[in-house]
């Protein structure tokens, strides 16, 4: 008896030690693999301030994309689904909060009618984001249906309006840079800055051209230093297929940038989350930019907003003035 209890005794205790011994290799290992998760700063946290005009915006301000579910992900399609499933109405709500919280006052977006309408109920709560919006009319027949959606924004209380890019682009392509023009000048009429977006440098490099008075450029801006950058195709002499969405020659922009003396929002400072925020937010400070647009989940917002404060507060070498 006593030795089939001393035996089990012995079993159980060695199952228990198996585990122990396991359970701490796991954790060591753990400790090992995983990074180690930043301490997320508490809210109350402010940031820098730019103007465009008379409205005074954050040098980071909100991108809308994830809000809007339209995620740049290259081809991991599932992307999609899961930023639907995660931003939902209330999840957007309080995204939107603790972009305040953190000292972001501002945010930029495209009209998506279901994302408008969740901005509404953020601002009958008290909220205080600034939108920047631009209308997704088409412009190729005229200008009628951009006039009524950007007046319809501007009664809703937008803060700026401006063309949006991939319309920019277009028109630019085509010869029509004149409807940009008339686009700004009926912007302005309602009284708020009037911007033009583009991810074709060739939009700012037009319109510079025409004399557009645009009060600002939103134009995607990133480095290529990347695993998935686009390369020099030695074939063809020019760089290998990249959407149209990411910034094609960074060290153009820059130099064309140079001489433009409007403010500049950079946006697709991440390349859709292929750069890490500090490398990205100090290549485009240095080289020119006034504002970051950043498209970021709640859980990212303060930590990129203390990265980004660390930054600027290092006072970024620069050789384009502050034009904001």
């Amino acid at each position: 008896m006593g030795t089939e209890m001393g035996r089990r005794t012995f079993v159980k205790g060695s199952i228990l030690a198996g585990l122990s011994l396991a359970a701490g290799r796991g954790q060591a290992a753990e400790t090992a693999t995983s990074p180690a998760k930043p301490a997320t700063p508490a809210a109350g946290q402010t940031l820098p301030m730019g103007k465009i005009g008379d409205l005074q915006i954050s040098r980071m301000l909100l991108g809308g994309n994830l809000l809007t579910h339209f995620t740049h992900s290259r081809d991991l399609k599932y992307v999609y689904a899961l930023c639907q499933h995660y931003n939902t109405e209330e999840k957007i709500i309080e995204t939107l909060q603790t972009a305040e919280d953190n000292g972001i006052n501002a945010l930029v977006i495209h009209t998506v009618p279901s994302a408008l309408a969740i901005m509404r109920k953020h601002r009958q709560r008290g909220g205080k984001m600034k939108w920047i919006i631009c209308p997704t009319a088409r412009m190729v027949e005229g200008l009628q249906e951009f006039t009524e959606m950007m007046r319809q924004l501007v009664d809703d209380g937008t803060e700026s309006v401006y063309v949006w890019g991939v319309t920019a682009d277009r028109l630019a392509a085509t010869g029509k840079v004149g409807l940009i023009k008339e686009a700004v000048e009926i912007i302005k009429t309602a009284g708020v800055p009037a911007g033009v977006g583009a991810h074709d440098l060739a939009v700012v490099e037009e319109c510079e051209k025409a004399g557009v008075a645009n009060d600002y450029y939103i134009k995607t801006f990133h480095h290529h230093n990347y695993p998935t950058a686009p390369r020099p195709d030695e074939i063809k002499g020019a760089y290998s297929e990249i959407p149209g969405y990411w910034c094609k020659d960074p060290k153009r922009t820059i130099e064309v940038m140079k001489a433009v003396k409007k403010p500049w929002i950079a946006f697709k400072v991440m390349a859709a989350g292929a750069i890490p925020p500090a490398d990205a937010f100090k290549y485009v400070f240095e080289n020119g930019a006034d504002f970051a647009l950043s498209g970021m989940f709640d859980y990212e917002i303060a930590t990129d907003v203390r990265i980004m404060n660390q930054i600027l507060a290092a006072k970024p070498r620069r050789e384009r003035p502050w034009m904001a």
